[in-house]
């Protein structure tokens, strides 16, 4: 099939790169040139594990085409994705600027029958917004073009984008045009091959059905987050109240551990976009709202116990920060925990190092341009005179340190652990200090 994908960003590309690699000739359409370029040359603009030797392979190979020409690539094209960004609006909602705006271009350009395929994460509505659109325009150039507007919502994890895209749990299409249902179960077919992933229903249950989802799984988040910071007060271990309640078949093991807040490019604005939904059509999500508010103030709980044991003044202290990402496998620091933890360090009078496998060119680029750090080129370098340890994001060679190296590099045994890491019996028995969420 001819495919073309608006937008080379994240989601874009992804989904470009997978979709060639099944042997389509698929067209990855952006309008920074400087991007295109890069692209054409191999360098990937995000770290995402597998993905840059798919783009270099399929571009080799002549499957995956990369371009500023939008009219190009939807002259080849039975089919277009918007992946567009749909960032958010000072109103907390989603602000689909960019989708509105392709969706023109998309009505200018076209030449034959198409089906239009939402891939950003956008509100219930967005489907008809997009359908409107086209249908001016074509209506504007006297042409009657049937365009079919399709939601397909991404549930992509950073990290394992790849492997998600190529063995989803499932595949949400939102349509109620059954020759276009036929067309997207054989553009899946080799990605669900193995087992019937495909779920089908109405274009608004689909819109709705991404953000809810994210919605449920930033609400667990921040539940656990709330019952680790009451063990804390009550002298309960949060990893023994977590193996207690995932044994239960109805809530299981996944996204019950405690941190620092969650952060990235998803559920933050998902869950605002998803009550500034609620509230424009009349209804208070005061669930929703309980979920951000714990999730904003989780971001601060490691600092409030590091000035609860070493008091509000921090000057003369240095601190070692381990992980800068949101979480591992990615150098995305969208919203992320360290950016609040470093910022109030330093406000607190702290000297702060820094060190993540993925993330330093991003933090020197523009999350921690204006903060004035030290930037390490290892974990141990970052300790190295250091009065205490910070563990933000759990990146695998952070698991198992060597923990005798480390009390040899800081000048106090003291771990503050923001993901529960470590072993606290061992730690304290080797002669640490060690502070942990829920603990």
């Amino acid at each position: 099939m001819n495919i073309t994908i608006i937008g080379s960003g994240y989601v874009g590309l992804v989904t470009g790169a997978c979709f060639s690699e099944m042997g389509n000739e698929v067209y990855c359409v952006d309008v920074i040139d400087e991007k295109i370029e890069s692209l054409k040359q191999g360098i990937i603009p995000i770290y995402e594990p597998g993905l840059e030797e798919l783009v270099k392979t399929n571009y080799q190979n002549g499957n995956l085409h990369f371009t500023t020409n939008l009219k190009e690539a939807l002259d080849n094209s039975e089919i277009c994705f918007i992946a567009v960004g749909t960032p958010m609006g000072e109103d907390g909602s989603a602000d689909l600027q960019y989708v509105e705006a392709v969706a023109c271009e998309i009505g200018e350009s076209i030449t034959h029958n198409i089906i239009v395929v939402d891939k950003s994460t956008v509100p219930v509505g967005t489907a008809d917004k997009v359908d409107k659109i086209i249908n001016e325009e074509l209506k504007k150039r006297g042409e009657d073009y049937k365009v079919v507007v399709v939601s397909n919502p991404e549930f992509l994890k950073e990290g394992t984008a790849v492997m998600d895209f190529m063995r989803p749990e499932r595949v949400i299409v939102g349509t109620d045009d059954a020759d276009t249902i036929e067309y997207m179960k054989n553009l899946y077919e080799p990605f669900t091959k193995n087992h019937e992933r495909m779920i089908l229903m109405d274009v608004h249950s689909a819109e709705m059905t991404k953000y809810a989802s994210n919605s449920m799984l930033a609400n667990r988040i921040s539940f656990m987050n709330e019952i680790a910071n009451i063990c804390d007060e009550v002298g309960a271990d949060v990893d023994q109240v977590r193996k207690g309640m995932g044994s239960d078949s109805r809530i299981g093991h996944s996204f019950l551990y405690p941190g620092c807040g969650y952060g990235g490019s998803c559920f933050p604005k998902d869950v605002t976009a998803l009550i500034k939904t609620a509230t424009d059509h009349g209804y208070d999500a005061k669930l929703l709202k309980s979920v951000e508010a714990v999730n904003n103030e989780q971001k601060y709980y490691l600092v409030n116990k590091i000035k609860n044991i070493l008091g509000d003044d921090l000057s003369g202290l240095t601190f070692a920060i381990w992980g800068l990402a949101f979480k591992p496998e990615t150098d995305d620091m969208r919203e992320a925990s360290s950016i609040i933890i470093i910022r109030e360090l330093l406000n607190a009078g702290a000297k702060v190092n820094v060190y993540d496998p993925k993330a330093m060119t991003s933090a020197r680029e523009f999350y921690l341009k204006d903060m004035d750090v030290n930037y390490c080129d290892n974990k141990y370098e970052a300790l190295d005179g250091a009065d205490a340890m910070v563990l933000v994001t759990e990146w695998k060679e952070f698991r198992s340190p060597n923990f005798n190296y480390m009390k040899e590099l800081l000048n106090n045994s003291l771990i503050f652990d923001g993901r529960n890491q470590y072993n606290t019996n061992f730690l304290e028995k080797n002669g640490f200090e060690y502070h942990a969420v829920g603990k």
